[in-house]
């Protein structure tokens, strides 16, 4: 019986811990005490122990019987294996034992260290072995409850009596058949008798007890053995090996994980004690501190006193307590006083002369640029008369009227001519050859193009006054940049409004720059440092198919800017070097007409690698893909899009050019492809590629539509088809306003989301490819009939060569 409760306990103490493992892993289980037991001895033939016990075996093998037998009627029927020697200390091991089953049986409940079980006794007898259906009852029975398979069997209990006084009153028990022991006093037979009767009730009694926890005791273990075959039932025996084997790993790793945190452990409690130590020290310099402060208070508290006693200290040369010494210094404080009123009121005063003059200075300057934009506007339209005043000559003969007018055209025509004392105030105001960018201002061939150039020139001077006299976004600019020395530029709706507004002229490097690498910094990063040197060396000592094509459209690009005048110009010698280096970049692409002047634009404010970077961000990474290739399906796509926002924004001009059939993409086609490069002012230009390399493509679509609704008007007025196409190619030298131009631009024009772009022109590139498969299958059955032709002779065939070439 010993060694079947031994093993009963032993084969649900591993259960129950296999089993919380298996249903929680939020603590590690405790340890069976040897390796080679529970599950993975079970259900492993070829584990066999050393020395088999046969009394052990026969516990088993009653342990593995099936629900339906009665647990433990073998066992009973046989003899012991071996008693102890006394009933005392069988009882106290049967308790122990009894002690140790019901703490693991209740183990599934979580906390396993901190479960502990008390035993009471109920006088109520029940049955031993239930059967399977009476389990299953029983089970769901429980379930409902919110108990768990260990707890099924419980009863209530009356009387509540400890297990351990059931067994002391067992230990006390004498034999019936020994006699009394000697020494004893007997009182009679009869009240032996009674006493003896009395003793073996308690016995019966506490023996009832005990065999009823028995009961209760293996009825958990045979429901134990009912849920561990039903579950494991479901599995073969590999499959819980594996099982118990991934068990055991997870065991090793939280043991080992166990150790480390310990280490950790260990090692935040030595930087606990060296922080105490380094408290402890800080605060015996605070408490040495505030004792210097207590005395230094001390010694200020006497010192004032003191002087509350002896309020003007006596003069070295003057003895103590002297009247006239003392009205001396009265009399120097209250000069110094009157003396410092002065001051002040000075101060005061010359203060608000400084601002009254500085506020009339301001006044000043607004009125004398009001007054020049004024002058050149009365320049403007002083040579706009002049031109219309002047008409051909018939005869050799010229008029003294004729003459004046030549006069004065050839006067207000010449460039930067040193003004004569006489002639100051009759000559018109002077204009540049060249702007700030390079750019020539006023050409030298034809006289009339010369006087528009100058009209021009004027205007925008008069603009670029006019905006003086409001608060200059310089100001605002020097602000935020000088918020940002000491950390990196970054995107924020700040710096997307100053951008917006246009860079000034002295920051744009600087802002482009940034822009430049903000956009390329995924791009950068898989390259080795001297990308661009590398990539410019290859290409200089292999041979680039693009090369030829780069070196006749390099004297093409902006021959009206001075970088680009001559094949000796600093710009054109970088212009070279950034294009080779992106075609050996982009073979694919190699080199299309348009980047040249992308490439020219960024290298006025970058350098060659910023430069080359700058176009690499516009090819690769704002405009779609197959924009710069050589079927333009981008470009083609992004015609059709600017069509339909067309119709949307502008629908009355839209209705206006399609009424007259005029094809107004063959215009924007180059806006787009270029970034407006050679169709704006330069002073728009520059403002636009502000925005662009800041926000993207979308703002290609924002000023597109901004410079037809600034000139929406005079489209519409214009009646015949001829007339809006030759309007159509040169108004945008007209538009020289950029400040109403961003207005509409950003502000007119809203709202413009990038996604309602992205989607038509997706719509659209599978609508031109489609049109571009259909064209190449017409073509290539007009060939096909071509050269199946009989009649075809060596005309037709040079004819139909020349086709496809």
């Amino acid at each position: 019986m010993t060694y079947w409760l031994q093993e009963l306990q032993q084969r649900r103490w591993e259960f129950c811990n296999n089993l919380d493992v298996a249903k929680c892993d939020s603590g590690p289980p405790p340890a069976p005490r040897d390796s080679s037991k529970g599950l993975v001895a079970r259900d492993s033939t070829d584990a066999v122990s050393p020395n088999p016990n046969d009394s052990a075996e026969k516990a088993r093998n009653v342990l593995e019987a099936s629900p339906g037998e009665l647990v433990g009627e073998q066992v009973a029927c046989q003899p012991a294996p071996g008693l102890p020697h006394t009933l005392n200390f069988t009882l106290k091991q049967w308790g122990a034992e009894l002690k140790n089953s019901m703490s693991s049986l209740r183990s599934g409940r979580g906390h396993s260290d901190s479960r502990k079980s008390v035993f009471y006794t109920n006088e109520e007898w029940e049955l031993l072995d239930p059967s399977p259906k009476d389990l299953e009852e029983s089970v769901v029975q429980e379930g409902g409850q919110g108990g768990t398979g260990s707890d099924v069997g419980r009863v209530p209990h009356r009387a509540k009596r400890p297990l351990w006084s059931m067994m002391g009153s067992g230990r006390q028990r004498p034999a019936c058949g020994d006699p009394p022991a000697e020494g004893t006093s007997g009182g009679g037979p009869a009240e032996d008798t009674q006493e003896e009767l009395e003793q073996l009730r308690k016995d019966l009694a506490s023996q009832k007890e005990l065999v009823r926890l028995l009961q209760q005791t293996v009825r958990s273990s045979q429901y134990d053995k009912y849920f561990a075959s039903s579950r494991l039932g479901e599995g073969s025996a590999p499959d819980s090996l594996q099982l118990l084997l991934q068990k055991d790993e997870q065991i090793l790793g939280l043991a080992g994980q166990l150790q480390r945190l310990g280490l950790e452990r260990e090692g935040l409690w030595q930087e606990v004690r060296s922080l105490r130590c380094a408290v402890a020290e800080l605060r015996e310099q605070l408490a040495m501190l505030l004792e210097t402060l207590q005395a230094k208070d001390e010694v200020i508290i006497k010192l004032s006193r003191q002087l509350s006693d002896d309020p003007m200290p006596s003069s070295p040369t003057a003895p103590a307590g002297d009247p006239l010494e003392l009205d001396r210094l009265r009399d120097d404080l209250q000069g110094y006083k009157t003396q410092n009123r002065f001051l002040n009121k000075e101060i005061l005063e010359l203060s608000a002369l400084r601002g009254n003059a500085e506020r009339r200075e301001r006044d000043l300057l607004a009125k004398y640029s009001s007054l020049e934009a004024k002058l050149c506007q009365i320049e403007s339209k002083y040579l706009i008369l002049l031109q219309e005043v002047k008409t051909p000559v018939c005869s050799e003969e010229r008029g003294p009227a004729g003459d004046v007018i030549a006069q004065l055209l050839e006067d207000a025509l010449q460039v930067d001519a040193p003004e004569q004392p006489g002639q100051a105030l009759l000559k018109p105001h002077p204009v540049s050859e060249y702007d700030m960018y390079g750019f020539r201002t006023v050409p030298e061939d034809d006289e009339e193009e010369r006087l528009l150039a100058k009209v021009r020139a004027l205007d925008l001077k008069t603009l670029h006054l006019a905006e003086t006299q409001e608060v200059s976004t310089g100001v605002k600019w020097e602000n935020y940049l000088a918020g940002t020395v000491n950390r990196q530029m970054a995107r924020c709706p700040e710096l997307k409004a100053l951008i917006r507004a246009g860079v000034p002229h002295e920051h744009r490097s600087l802002v482009w720059k940034w822009c430049v690498e903000h956009h390329t910094r995924a791009l950068r990063e898989g390259t080795p440092p001297g990308y661009f040197q590398a990539l410019l060396r290859q290409a200089r000592e292999r041979q680039n198919p693009a090369s030829q094509q780069i070196e006749l459209d390099l004297l093409r690009t902006l021959p009206s800017n001075k970088h680009y005048a001559g094949p000796a110009c600093e710009g054109v010698q970088k212009l070279r070097n950034v294009l080779l280096a992106f075609s050996w970049r982009n073979p694919d692409i190699g080199y299309c007409q348009g980047l040249n002047r992308l490439v020219a634009v960024a290298l006025l404010y970058l350098e060659q690698e910023d430069a080359f970077w700058c176009l690499v961000a516009i090819v690769e990474v704002f405009m779609p893909r197959d924009y710069y290739t050589k079927t333009l399906l981008g470009s083609q796509v992004d015609q059709r899009v600017f069509r339909d926002l067309m119709s949307e924004k502008l629908p009355r001009l839209h209705a206006h050019l399609e009424q007259h059939r005029v094809d107004y993409t063959l215009i924007t086609f180059n806006w787009f492809l270029v970034v407006f490069v050679d169709s704006v002012v330069s002073d728009v230009l520059f403002k636009i590629w502000d925005s662009f390399l800041y926000e993207g493509p979308k703002v290609i679509f924002r000023f597109a539509l901004a410079l037809f609704k600034y000139k929406e008007e005079e489209v519409l007025r214009l009646q015949d088809s001829m007339s809006i196409f030759k309007y159509l190619r040169y108004f945008t030298r007209t538009v020289l306003d950029a400040r109403k131009l961003i207005s509409i631009s950003f502000g007119d024009l809203n709202p413009f989301p990038l996604r309602q772009i992205r989607n038509r022109r997706a719509q659209h590139l599978e609508k031109v490819r489609l049109e571009l498969t259909e064209l190449e299958a017409i073509r290539e059955d007009f060939l096909r009939e071509r050269a199946a032709s009989p009649d075809r002779g060596d005309k037709g065939e040079l004819g139909s060569d020349e086709e496809v070439t």
